[in-house]
């Protein structure tokens, strides 16, 4: 037997068989804002603001936003709170006319006819005054049951939702199901606060009643949720009202319940949702601008849609504290934008998982912050960026893809060793292979490789002093600073692996920058620029390492400050003081008589600060240049290569 198989497109959620999204991208994406000054919090929550890199057909957060913000306009403009008011009073003028068209000039003509002329002008009094009245006309009779059948309905429809379309029917035996339902429903809810509760409990009472709750609750606390949600959206519409329409319509949904056996039940459902929701929005008046009446069940609709709206807007904005997107109600995503939403929130949800689970970013103590592995994959797009804007003619090709040696050849070879920089000497190694072997094809083995000596490169300890005092934020140089950091380091990593590299952050204090800091750093909030501390801890990592190549770079974009007192406490001063420019230029000296040669990069023209670093140059003998902050890490990169090609 032959099987007929039709193929179109997928249309029931993300395609299944589409490739895994490349968090790569999206961490490059992040690396952008990160390079230029972001925190890794604010730029991964721009990222799934903005919509993934390379996933066009993927809508960010903002796009749901917009989505959801239209959505909560469109209702606005559509609902007008007073329509079952304004139907309530039609009906009611309709059998009061129905009513006179009928009257006789009799007596009893003209004692109806001053009862309906005495009626109160307020319609829910009105209708109570009414309840009892023995109608002549029966068309009129006919409006008038049709009048509170509509009450009926609605205020019911404002507490269950589609309890209108369940009550459609004017059978007594519905209503009476419904004052069995509401009752069964208090029992069971004061059962459950006394802890006698189970899940059987409610399937039960679902058993029978399960019709009326077309949501299709799962067990009492979604039940509660949604009953809860509708009664603080009928109270808001009471306070959306002017005060005489919401008198009216207190007093109708009064009498109605009355008439129809519940509102005993309906005030216990009511004390009990409000006590276990007190959290809900319960009376702040919602604005709309309709122009249609909307009764008063669709009016509850919309503003529990509102409501409903509101709180996922305020999700989607992801601007407080601990904010993520597992927070985002997916249903209420569903229920608002449908269900190609849900595909879009999960795409975003998976990317910040795989990001946390392809070890790119983890969470410590609460905070976002990269790994080692994240750090090293920006470090290399700093550096790309720098060697892009170097001039290839000028400075020499830099992104080398050949094998280059670790000095210069001394003409012998030796056994190849774990760890060994020296090329292979192919030849040798083949020449090894085939005497050991002896046949073809040619196999090889540990034991056959040959490096080719090559004299000791020498290494360098590299310093990297980066100011990270408040007025490098101000200058808008702190972005380009830290990116100049990153490029460094892994420049360094890439093809100085024997060099020793470390960066100090100095602003009151100096301190040391791992490397998986770096990235996330932030500038101080506070007063100082203590480069005399920041030389003090460069010329302990110069000592550790007394037979390396000296490098000492310095970005600044002040004179210094502060300074270490013996207590190890910093003191500024502003000017600064003799004191503090005689011990930073003290550890100058130090460097000086170390061989260490300090290069300057300063970033503002300042002429205190130009006076300053002249001096450093005078007795040291270094280089001061003053690069545009985008152009920061092309020279410290230059002037570092420039150095170790020298040498």
């Amino acid at each position: 037997m032959t099987g007929s198989y039709a193929y179109r497109e997928y249309h029931d959620g993300p395609d299944p068989l589409a490739p895994p999204y490349d968090v790569r991208s999206a961490l490059d994406d992040m690396g952008d804002a990160i390079l230029s000054g972001s925190t890794p919090l604010d730029a991964l929550r721009d990222l799934l603001r903005r919509g993934l890199p390379g996933a066009p057909d993927r809508r960010g957060l903002d796009d749901l936003l917009r989505e959801v913000r239209r959505r909560r306009r469109e209702l606005r403009e559509s609902t007008r709170l007073d329509g079952t008011l304004e139907r309530a009073r039609a009906l009611l003028d309709k059998a009061i006319g129905q009513e006179r068209a009928e009257l006789t000039p009799d007596d009893d003509g003209r004692f109806r006819e001053a009862l309906l002329d005495a009626l109160p002008s307020d319609t829910a009094r009105a209708i109570r005054e009414l309840a009892d009245y023995d109608w002549r006309s029966a068309a009129a009779r006919r409006t008038f049951e049709e009048l509170r059948d509509l009450l009926r309905r609605e205020v019911l429809d404002s507490r269950f939702r589609g309890m209108r379309e369940a009550l459609a029917d004017p059978d007594p035996a519905a209503m009476e199901r419904v004052r069995q339902m509401t009752s069964d429903l208090n029992d069971m809810l004061e059962r459950d606060a006394r802890g006698e509760h189970t899940q059987e409990d409610f399937d039960r009472f679902m058993g029978k009643y399960g019709d009326m709750f077309p949501e299709n609750p799962r067990n009492l606390t979604e039940l509660v949720d949604q009953l809860a949600r509708r009664a603080a959206a009928a109270q808001r519409l009471l306070a959306s009202l002017t005060p005489q329409q919401r008198a009216e319509l207190a007093a109708l949904m009064e009498h109605t319940l009355e008439q129809a056996g519940l509102a005993e039940q309906m005030r216990r459902l009511g004390d009990a949702l409000y006590a276990r929701r007190p959290d809900l929005d319960w009376g702040t008046p919602e604005r709309t601008s309709g122009d249609r009446p909307t009764g008063m069940g669709d009016a509850v609709n919309a503003l529990q849609e509102l409501a409903d709206l509101g709180d996922l807007e305020a999700t989607l904005r992801q601007d407080y504290p601990g904010a993520r997107l597992d927070d985002i109600d997916e249903e209420a995503i569903r229920r608002a934008l449908g269900r190609s939403a849900v595909d879009d929130l999960e795409a975003l949800r998976q990317v910040e998982r795989e990001l946390e689970a392809q070890g790119y970013l983890r969470r410590h103590r609460g905070k976002l912050e990269l790994t080692p592995k994240a750090v090293r994959r920006l470090g290399e797009t700093a550096l790309r960026r720098v060697f892009s804007s170097l001039d290839s003619g000028r400075r020499g090709e830099h992104d080398q893809r050949d094998a280059g040696t670790a000095g210069e050849p001394t003409g012998s070879n030796r056994p190849w060793r774990f760890g060994d920089e020296q090329p292979i000497d192919v030849v040798r190694t083949v020449v090894n292979a085939v005497r050991r072997g002896g046949r073809f094809p040619v196999t090889l083995s540990v034991d056959d490789f040959e490096v080719a000596e090559t004299e000791r490169r020498s290494a360098a300890a590299v310093c990297l002093l980066v100011d990270l005092s408040y007025s490098m934020a101000l200058r808008g140089t702190w972005a380009a600073a830290k990116q100049t950091a990153l490029a460094l380091q892994a420049l360094v990593a890439a093809k100085f692996p024997q060099d020793a590299v470390q960066i100090i952050g100095f602003s009151n204090y100096a301190r040391v920058l791992r490397a998986d800091e770096l990235a996330g750093l932030e500038w101080d909030m506070v007063q100082g620029t203590n480069l005399h501390h920041a030389l003090l801890i460069a010329g302990r990592h110069l000592d550790r390492h007394p037979d390396f190549e000296p490098v000492v770079l310095v970005v600044t974009d002040g004179e210094p400050t502060a300074h270490l007192m013996p207590n190890g406490v910093p003191r500024f001063d502003w000017p600064p003081s003799q004191e503090t420019l005689t011990l930073t230029l003290a550890e100058v000296d130090k460097m000086t008589r170390r061989r260490a040669t300090i290069n300057i990069f300063m970033l503002a023209p300042d002429d205190r600060l130009r006076e300053f670093v002249d001096e450093i140059a005078r007795r040291n003998g270094g280089r001061v240049f003053s690069p545009d902050a985008d152009r920061l890490g092309e020279y410290v990169v230059s002037d570092f290569l420039r150095a170790r090609t020298r040498r």
